[in-house]
């Protein structure tokens, strides 16, 4: 799947509209070199750079795993720390982690650009580790939040570099598919905490071993990032030509280095000075594609999908569904939709999976306001209820979910792209953190079918965003009329 089209295109040529993969910069998108010799008309090797991209996305597992660990155990969590039946002690048991995201999102952009991309998720891991820890050991509801809170800028940290990283150090030809892992690696995160969490009704104190086990694959990442390579066009901007085209060499192989070294320096053309003033994000031509990236996540995270993966245990118990039963096919439907996105990314673009995937969740959302608003038997409520819930776990997963982290570093600027992915991440988290917080008090106060309304509503307003038609330069995506 990987190694196709290798006699059709070169590496770096520009591609059509459906096919466009190249990290294009707004400032110059022109990245065919004519001096390039007839032989450099083959795809490099996948698996040179298929290791690190591996390792990367362990940093994408640790945040999937964080975003769920707390699903099945939080009532446990809540009894054994002295605050069962506080709504909103539990809110804030899932949503501290979302606010130490959001300090960690904002400085990712200035970490990323300051100490480079490895140094980056070694950096991320060590909150995560010290996070994690102080969770499992706590007796009480402050030193959970500390725990939380210290893991969440780890989790804030992690995603932003984990798109610039894979962006860099992947071939075109399959940085759709490498960046489709990103996604797969956060569901399979999830799903691994679901799945770890099922014994805690059983086990006494089970909850602290799911904390523990969080740290052993956040060692792995800090280890893994010692032996991989660092991203070219990092140590390029910092001057370190002869390292970059070192580390090219490992990625890319020997035969494509002076190639991607001459585009390179095509896509570094124009930038004046390596010095990004947070100010130039919000005016101008920068603000414009900031604030698309800001609003694609900010819908990402208004449809609700994060309600789904803190309190689904919650929610299938009120609705009489066994939770570790239904956790189980949330987790399956997730990565199912994962997989069949890094099938697609790069055939159908990521247009078509964007658009597709709204109106999808937009429609199993309706299933949900059938169910919650008919007059039907509860057996056939209950079934199109939970159906509609897969079904929308299912569309996020094949657009919604993977498409906005890959898609904005190909349209970010180069000289601003650490720092772009830096604000648009931190404008997910703040909305998260809302989701976090508020989800089971408006459950408490709204009752299902008034909130199912709402995020249908939600739902259908977000799906008026899609891409613009390419102009051969670069892909955006702006509001439709």
């Amino acid at each position: 799947m990987w190694a196709h089209r290798t006699g059709e295109f070169s590496m770096y040529k520009r591609m059509s509209p459906r096919d466009y993969t190249v990290v294009a910069d707004v400032e110059d998108s022109s990245v065919v070199s004519h001096g390039i010799p007839d032989q450099e008309t083959t795809n490099p090797s996948w698996r040179l750079s298929f290791p690190h991209v591996l390792a990367a996305t362990i940093s994408a597992f640790l945040f999937g795993y964080h975003l769920g660990v707390v699903n099945e155990p939080l009532e446990s969590i809540s009894f054994d720390l002295g605050f069962n039946g506080n709504t909103l002690a539990e809110g804030l048991v899932v949503s501290t982690c979302l606010g130490g995201a959001l300090i960690g999102s904002l400085f990712s952009g200035w970490i990323a650009d300051g100490i480079g991309r490895r140094r980056a998720f070694q950096l991320c891991a060590l909150p995560m580790i010290v996070g994690a820890s102080i969770s499992a050991t706590t007796t009480t509801l402050a030193g959970m939040l500390v725990g939380r809170l210290l893991v969440g800028t780890g989790m804030g940290l992690g995603p932003p570099v984990a798109s610039l990283y894979v962006t860099e150090v992947s071939p075109p030809f399959v940085r759709g598919t490498y960046g489709s892992f990103i996604q797969i690696a956060t569901c399979l995160g999830l799903m691994g905490a679901l799945l770890f969490g099922i014994p805690v009704r059983e086990i006494a104190g089970w909850w602290r071993i799911c904390f523990w086990v969080s740290t052993v694959p956040a060692g792995i990442l800090a280890l893994s990032m010692m032996f991989c390579a660092e991203s070219p066009h990092w140590l390029y901007k910092q001057g370190r030509t002869a390292e970059a085209e070192a580390e090219f060499e490992r990625l890319l192989g020997g035969a494509h280095v002076k190639f991607a070294m001459q585009e390179l320096s095509k896509l570094d053309r124009g930038d004046e000075s390596d010095v990004v003033h947070f100010s130039e994000l919000f005016y101008g031509r920068c603000f414009r594609v900031v604030f698309i990236g800001s609003t694609l996540f900010a819908l990402q995270q208004l449809s609700g999908i994060n309600a789904i993966f803190y309190f689904s245990s919650t929610v299938f118990k009120n609705a009489g569904v066994p939770s570790d039963l239904a956790n189980v096919f949330v987790g399956i439907v997730n990565i199912s939709g994962s997989v069949i996105a890094m099938v697609l990314m790069d055939k159908l673009g990521r247009k078509v999976l964007l658009l597709w995937s709204f109106f999808g969740m937009a429609v199993s959302m309706g299933l949900q306001v059938v169910a919650a608003s008919s007059n039907m038997l509860g057996s056939g409520t209950l079934y199109l209820s939970v159906g509609g819930m897969l079904m929308f776990v299912f569309t996020f997963a094949i657009g919604a979910g993977p498409v906005p982290g890959l898609l904005l570093p190909e349209i970010f600027p180069s000289r601003i792209r650490a720092k772009a992915m830096a604000v648009c991440m931190s404008v997910h988290w703040v909305v998260n953190f809302f989701v976090g917080l508020l989800f089971l008090r408006l459950l408490e106060q709204l009752g299902p079918t008034d909130l199912v309304h709402y995020l249908w509503y939600i739902l259908l307003d977000g799906s008026g965003f899609c891409e613009e038609e390419c102009d051969g330069n670069q892909r955006k995506i702006t509001p439709r009329n």
